[in-house]
This record gives C-alpha cells, structure tokens and sequence, in this order.
C-alpha cells in the first residue's frame, strides 16, 4: 500500500505541475488567441476589437463589429526548454514540442444594439517530454495537457460611447503525465475533468480616436479523475486532484493617431496566488502524501505596447512589445515547471484580398529568464524561450 500510494503521489501530484511547462503565456496560459492580435503581441486587446475574436478579448468589442463574421485561426507554439545540470551536463534533450493550437469565432447581430457571438479555443495547455533516461526521469518525462473552452457571448451597446458584454464558459480539461519508477516501470496518469466559468467586458470611446476597454474573465475549479497505470496492477487505481485556473483582469487602450497609425497597450493581471498547495486523493478521499505539496504562486503582471501601419485599404503591419511575469519562484521550480519571466518581441501584418475578406499573420519570439532548479536529481538550470507562428482568415458577410 505504501508503495502504491508513493507511485500515485508521485504521479498525479504532477498534473497540476506539469500545467505550467512551457506555454506560450506564463504559467499555463494560452494567450494565443487571434492571429490578428499576436503581431501586437495581444497589446490593447480588451480594446481592439478589430474582428470576432474579441469575444474572447472583450465581448463588448461585439458592438463594433458589423453583420456576421468567421474567424478561424491556428497557432504554432515550438517552446524550447534545455536543461544542463550543475556539473554542466546536458540533460533531457529538448523538453520542448510543437503544438498546433486553432481557434474559431462567430458574431452576428441580433437586433440593432445587440451582438451574439460563439467562442472555441484552448485557453490552457501545453506539451513537454524528456528523453527517458534523462536525470531527473523519476521526476518527469511526458506532460501533456489539453483545454476545450466553448465561449457564448452577448454584447449590448448602451449609447454611442458605452458597451457592454457578458459570456459564458464550458471548459473541458485532459492531462497525461508520465515519470519513470526506475527498473524499466514508467507510471502513465490520466485525468479529466468539465466545468463552468463566465467573462465580462466594458468597452468605452473616449472620443472618435480613444478607446478603452476591461474585461474580466473569472477562475474555473475543476476536480480532474483519473487513474494511474505502473505496469503493475496491485500500484493502479483511481485518483482525484482539485484543480483552479486562475481568472484574469485586462485594461486596455487603442488610440487613432491619424488614418495610418493606431497604438495601443494593455496591462493584465492574473490570479496565480490561488494556486497554494496541491492535495492528491485516493477513492475514499484520504490525501494519498499525508500532507498537501506546498507551491505557493504569486500574481502576475502582464504589460504590452504596439502599433499598426496601414499601408492602404488593403495592406497593414503590425509590431509589438510585451513583458510577462512568471508565477514560479526559484523556490518551488521543478523540472515541470521551467518557467521564468518573459520578453514578446512580436511582428505581423494584415492582407485584405476582398472587402469581405482578411488574411492576418503575425510572429512572436519569446525570450525566457535562464532558469534555476534544485529539485530532486535535477540540480542545474534551464535555457528557454519560444516561437510562435499565427494564420488567421476572417470573412465577413
């Protein structure tokens, strides 16, 4: 029993953990969300409203949108994570995948003043995986998580200048993990788990150059069941970890300049000190370690500046600035969370090839504080950062 209770311990305890890794955003968080925004690196996105994907921006973006409108995007997200240990030996290989994230919206107008839309993405995810006998294979080799969020939205313009939106959230999270139990065993986790959330949007004209706009977003709290397979039938068995995605406050303004130039900006908080502990049970609901693991994030800071250059009514670029907070301290890293503050530099542009259509694309490297680990056999650093490649079409009708 006691082995059993080590080997689920070990291993599920790891679901909230390996969330982290290397998502784009800090955290667990996926930002990536429109390609149209990505090229501002997401600065005033509570505020630009420019196409349908504000109804996860900001809802009450809807009410600048006329007609019906489709957008669909995809997002190549490459992380890279390197870990060399103490005595300089590399390890691991790269911890880092690829992984293909799409969104989808719609909009349409109800009536005049009132705009409905409908949300798909994946706001949470990521994927890492070690070479398996790397140094710290006991700790960690596969994370993978996945999110679905489905996203219905209402936006009802109260006068020239005020909006406002509302929307719900269905969200279904998935989760593999796998560490390695040493004499040819690897424990294999799986989770799933659905849940409910909601976000809220105010959008403001200053006057017919200046914007503002916030949104809110709120935490979603999951219990994830699953269970864990050895490879040793009397080690499995079923398990469950409470689980609560942290919500989120944006401020965001877009400012005219003149019929060429448009700059914005954009400050989010995040609520990561809701992440404090992490409480693995078994099937009687008995803590399986005895005590909770102790992780203790911190609130986080996101702040991002950009611009926009329309060439013609055909052709504009797009360049921006941002600056993340990572929610990890040195104190609580492990090698499923090699995370460390962050530096967007993100460029894209927009192609109208018809007045119904639009082509955006956008680019963003990351760069990623070096980060120390002192974590089980993992005693060393990380080199990290991340690519991201954005396509998006938007058709309006």
């Amino acid at each position: 029993m006691i082995f059993k209770q080590t080997i689920i311990c070990g291993a599920v305890t790891s679901v909230m953990l390996a969330l982290s890794g290397n998502a784009a955003a800090s955290g667990f968080a996926l930002i990536e969300q429109s390609a149209s925004g990505l090229g501002n690196a997401y600065a005033g996105g509570a505020a630009g409203a420019e196409d349908a994907s504000t109804v996860f921006f900001n809802p009450a973006g809807m009410s600048r949108l006329s007609g019906k409108q489709i957008v669909v995007a995809a997002h190549a997200i490459t992380p890279s994570a390197k870990f060399t240990s103490s005595a300089g030996v590399a390890s691991g290989g790269d911890a880092g995948s690829m992984a293909i994230v799409p969104n989808a919206y719609f909009t349409m107008e109800v009536k005049p003043g009132l705009k409905a839309g409908l949300g798909v993405n994946a706001p949470f995810g990521l994927q890492t995986e070690y070479d398996s006998n790397w140094i710290g294979r006991t700790q960690a080799i596969k994370s993978k998580i996945e999110t679905i969020n489905v996203n219905p939205s209402l936006a009802y313009q109260v006068n020239d200048a005020l909006s406002i939106g509302v929307g719900l959230d269905y969200q279904h999270i998935s989760g593999e993990l796998s560490s390695s139990l040493g004499l040819g065993n690897t424990a294999v986790v799986k989770g799933t788990d659905n849940a409910w959330g909601y976000n809220l949007g105010v959008l403001y004209n200053l006057n017919a150059s200046t914007r503002i706009g916030v949104a809110y977003r709120s935490a979603i709290s999951y219990t994830l069941h699953g269970s864990v397979a050895t490879g040793i039938p009397l080690n499995d068995g079923p398990v469950s970890l409470k689980v609560k995605v942290p919500d989120t406050l944006s401020l965001s303004a877009h400012h005219q300049v003149n019929d060429h130039y448009a700059v914005m900006a954009d400050v989010t908080f995040t609520g990561w000190s809701s992440f404090k502990e992490v409480n693995v049970v078994d099937g009687t609901g008995a803590s399986l370690s005895g005590n909770p693991t102790i992780e203790n994030w911190k609130d986080t800071v996101r702040v991002s500046v950009g611009a926009t250059y329309s060439y013609s009514e055909k052709w504009s670029a797009r360049a921006g600035l941002a600056y993340d907070q990572a929610p990890v301290s040195d104190a609580f890293r492990t090698p499923r969370i090699p995370d460390n503050n962050r530096t967007w530099l993100a460029v894209g542009g927009q192609y109208k090839p018809s007045p119904a259509g639009a082509i955006d694309f956008g680019y963003a490297h990351l760069f990623v504080k070096d980060s120390s680990i002192n974590s089980g056999a993992a005693i060393g650093s990380y080199k990290n950062n991340v690519d991201i490649l954005s396509a998006q079409y938007t058709h309006s009708f």
